[in-house]
């Protein structure tokens, strides 16, 4: 017989998990936090599959942008100095995006906390087109460093924004699938960024590599203003000014001038200043201190935490942070590296270097989908990090090999065991986020994974530009006697048949060629040390909560029938 015991009223219940707004403070420094449980899972009330689909569809395309915008501007840079006359502007146009993305991702984590995310994704893509927009119709240098910056506080929101909608849309145990379609996604636009902005640049203009932005980017505002019903905030029932508070604006005071000194410290040593000049001192110096006053606030303020108590300790948030924060910084070497070798050892165009970077794209898609399709399948993802931790450092290694005269064999098979290697984990660490954290955490979450993600790119394209500087120096200076070294750094991969005589470019081609195996060396060690996050990621299931409520289904229609039998 059923039991007499009264029930709570289902809004109770919704309030007592996911915090009411006499509890929701308390919520952010819970000291063991307990995960994504069945009964939050049953109490979500999901869209259609069919309208899912759409929503998800448009979320992907969202993400293409703003991966896209990352790295296409790479082959249109030349173009826009001779516009602009700008040639000490140049590492702004990239620098101004990833500051910005990096600098507010934690922050709109919040922001998607406490207000809907529906109405939060769609601000962030009319910051997004914004910034293209500007980016397109730029008139000088600094307007287009303005739309960059733009542009990446849009594209950090998008990002992160992306992951909470799919949380509000797709059960738990139907999303591997999903992801492994936004990271075949970005993997996709990450690498054919110079790619396509080359060919827009060399038939159209380097302005349509923004102008490209604003009809994509309306379809899936449309999509998402049209299709996708209002959604509650993940914590309700908040005054605005308990919602300002919960936003943690003293920690970001501290938070986002550290970010910016740290990148622009990595954007200017090595390259524009030495490491040991004093506004590079400074600029480190100065991103300790602020960071060390951003973590007491949090430790003094944990009700108001920018990153609560409940991720901090949570094992497998640490983990998989770690775990993407080394394999995205390892991606990114190699994305970014491979066609400086393609054009600079082999002697081939832009364009051409894109093309041959195809086998890299398609196995990191590969991987991706493997990956998705086989969570769902058996539920568990931490096998798929360890896959990466195993296969990628190989990879790595077997790329920092390649010579002057390597051949289709090599440089074709050693991407795409890269490629795959990448693909095969890169999402498990957003999994374990929406696994193991409660719902009212997951914002958070996502948005930490991302800004490892976004931060270890920032440091590790860095560190790899300084290897290649400081290398290729060496390697003139020791093969070739009569040939400026500077010049040869500072020239553009494509030109450097053009400097030196015909007697003189072996020489520089070793040269250059060691200096690259280097780089691919710092790949392959961070690559290799991403073995401490997927060794520790706890093992989780996504399919526990589908189980745990079918069976509390069949205990439901049990009692209905022991009811109408008694």
């Amino acid at each position: 017989m059923a039991s007499t015991q009264p029930e709570q009223p289902k809004s109770a219940q919704a309030d007592e998990r996911l915090g009411s707004s006499s509890t929701v403070v308390e919520g952010n420094n819970l000291e063991d936090p307990k995960p994504n449980t069945e009964e939050e899972e049953e109490d979500v009330e999901y869209p259609p599959t069919a309208q899912a689909a759409l929503v998800m569809l448009a979320l992907i395309l969202g993400i293409f942008l703003t991966a896209l915008d990352r790295t296409i501007i790479a082959t249109a840079i030349p173009a826009m100095t001779d516009e602009f006359h700008s040639l000490d502007d140049i590492g702004w146009y990239g620098s101004s995006f990833l500051l910005t993305s990096c600098c507010f991702t934690l922050f709109l984590g919040r922001v998607y906390t406490f207000y809907s995310p529906k109405y939060v994704y769609l601000s962030v893509i009319l910051l997004f087109e914004v910034g293209s927009a500007v980016c397109g119709a730029a008139p000088n240098s600094v307007a287009f460093i303005v739309g960059r910056a733009i542009q990446g506080a849009g594209s950090a929101g998008m990002m992160s924004g992306g992951m909470v909608l799919l949380v509000k849309s797709v059960p738990l145990a139907k999303r591997p699938a999903w992801m492994g379609a936004i990271g075949g996604t970005f993997a996709v636009s990450s690498v054919i960024g110079p790619l396509l902005g080359g060919a827009l640049t060399t038939h159209a203009s380097w302005r349509w590599c923004f102008w490209i932005n604003l009809p994509l980017g309306f379809v899936t505002l449309i999509a998402i203003v049209f299709i996708l019903k209002p959604i509650e905030p993940f914590k309700k029932g908040l005054a605005t000014k308990e919602k300002v508070l919960q936003l943690d604006p003293l920690g970001t005071a501290f938070l986002l001038p550290s970010l910016v000194c740290l990148i622009l410290a990595l954007q200017w040593g090595g390259t524009t200043l030495a490491w040991s000049n004093g506004k590079i001192i400074a600029l480190l110096v100065l991103f300790g201190v602020l960071l060390l006053a951003f973590i007491a606030v949090q430790i003094t303020t944990p009700k108001t935490a920018t990153i609560p108590a409940a991720i901090v300790k949570n094992r497998s948030i640490i983990a998989g942070s770690f775990f993407v924060f080394t394999v995205f910084s390892s991606m990114m070497v190699m994305v970014y590296y491979i066609p400086i070798w393609f054009q600079a050892v082999k002697g081939v165009s832009a364009v051409e270097s894109g093309i041959r970077t195809i086998p890299l794209v398609l196995s990191m898609v590969t991987g991706t989908i493997i990956a998705g399709f086989g969570t769902s399948k058996i539920g568990y993802y931490t096998q798929f990090t360890w896959l990466t931790s195993l296969l990628l450092p190989v990879a790595a290694g077997l790329i920092s090999t390649w010579k002057v005269d390597t051949g289709h064999a090599e440089w074709i098979g050693y991407q795409v065991m890269c490629g795959f290697a990448v693909g095969i984990g890169f999402q498990q660490a957003n999994l374990a986020a929406q696994t193991v954290l409660k719902r009212v955490d997951v914002p958070t979450g996502l948005a930490l994974m991302v800004f490892s993600q976004t931060l270890g790119g920032a440091v590790f394209i860095s560190v790899g530009q300084n290897v290649l500087a400081s290398n290729l120096v060496k390697g003139i200076t020791k093969l070739v006697s009569d040939v400026d070294p500077a010049m040869i750094v500072n020239t553009g991969a494509t030109d450097l048949r053009e400097l030196v005589s015909a007697e003189q470019l072996p020489a520089v081609l070793e040269a250059y060629n060691e200096a690259l195996h280097h780089v691919f060396l710092v790949a392959a060690g961070v690559a290799a040390v991403s073995i401490l996050g997927s060794s520790t990621l706890e093992w989780k299931s996504v399919k526990k909560n589908e189980k745990a409520t079918v069976e509390k289904g069949k205990d439901k229609d049990v009692e209905k029938q022991q009811d109408s039998a008694t």
